[in-house]
């Protein structure tokens, strides 16, 4: 699947890119996880390892680890890079729903 295909696939996605040996991706984890768990069967979740989805990652121009990037319709609509609450990604997934 392209990544066209992928933030084309539902109405709502959320693409993170993140590196294994990213400390701060490290901590996100487990709030992706749950995040996960909320929005299953609304929102589509992916996560990228930019080392092995670089072509991915050089198109997005992501700089930085991880980046949050929310797409709806197929359109960028939000971006963040960085660690966050949990609460701040949920609240603004919700609000592109």
């Amino acid at each position: 699947m392209t990544y066209d295909e992928l933030i084309r696939k539902s109405p709502v996605s959320l693409i993170e890119f993140y590196a294994t040996w990213c400390p701060h991706c490290q901590a996100m984890q487990p709030i992706v996880d749950q995040i996960k768990e909320v929005v299953a069967g609304k929102i589509d979740v992916y996560q990228l390892d930019i080392d092995k989805n670089g072509d991915a990652a050089e198109n997005e121009e992501v700089e930085a680890t991880p980046t949050f990037i929310i797409y709806r319709d197929g359109r960028e609509v939000w971006r963040q890079s960085g660690e966050m609450d949990g609460e701040v990604l949920l609240s603004r997934l919700k609000s592109f729903m």
